[in-house]
């Protein structure tokens, strides 16, 4: 097995073992989802 023929099956088993999951934070675009972020992880300092 080549490190090509390894390394897409270490991909495809853990695309299988862990499918997609959908991001819970509220976001149209990229920079939108950045500010999220920051802002989810601000929150939680103060606590």
């Amino acid at each position: 097995m080549t490190k090509k023929e390894r390394a897409d099956f270490v991909i495809n088993t853990l695309n299988d073992l862990y499918p997609t999951i959908p991001i819970p934070l509220d976001h149209k675009d990229p920079y939108t989802l950045l500010i999220a972020v920051l802002l989810s992880a601000q929150c939680t300092d103060v606590r």
